[in-house]
């Protein structure tokens, strides 16, 4: 089965709010903002080399506004990622590292992982509602995670 992740919905209170916070403080990329009648729906795409999208909207059924939770951005370089969103404004959590950190905050040590290794540094923060967003700094990927590349 050959199959692509592509658009993931998350539940806002106020598609304006949202909108200004993906669009103009993070500076992703405006896919859509269309109506049609009462429902208004907005697709978003992050500034990476990645192909998913998240999605919002008005008069669509949806859960409740910030119950999403550890949507995952990935970088290869955690510092400056998170030294980008500071300059934006965004509430983001000091990078920590630690097992099993994104998860459980009492495992969180601050600052990156003394050796940079791939898949163990983070940073967190959240949208206007709450639904939150975990930063993982990723530099050698392991085998069959290449972006574009097949699962074996």
């Amino acid at each position: 089965m050959d199959v692509n992740l592509e658009i993931v919905s998350i539940p806002v209170s106020d598609v304006d709010k949202a909108l200004e916070f993906y669009h103009e403080r993070l500076g992703w990329r405006l896919d859509t903002d269309v109506s049609i009648g009462a429902v208004r729906l907005v697709q978003i795409t992050p500034t990476g080399a990645g192909h998913v999208s998240i999605a919002f909207g008005s008069g669509v059924p949806q859960g409740e506004p910030g119950s999403i939770r550890h949507l995952e951005l990935v970088t290869a370089d955690i510092v400056a990622t998170h030294k980008e969103l500071v300059e934006r404004g965004i509430d983001v959590s000091e990078i920590y590292h630690g097992a099993g950190s994104p998860f459980f905050p009492e495992a969180r040590i601050p600052g990156p992982d003394p050796e940079r290794t791939s898949y163990a540094s983070y940073a967190s923060f959240a949208d206007p509602d709450g639904n939150g967003w975990t930063l993982q700094e990723v530099t050698t990927r392991r085998p069959g995670r290449e972006p574009g590349g097949q699962a074996q």
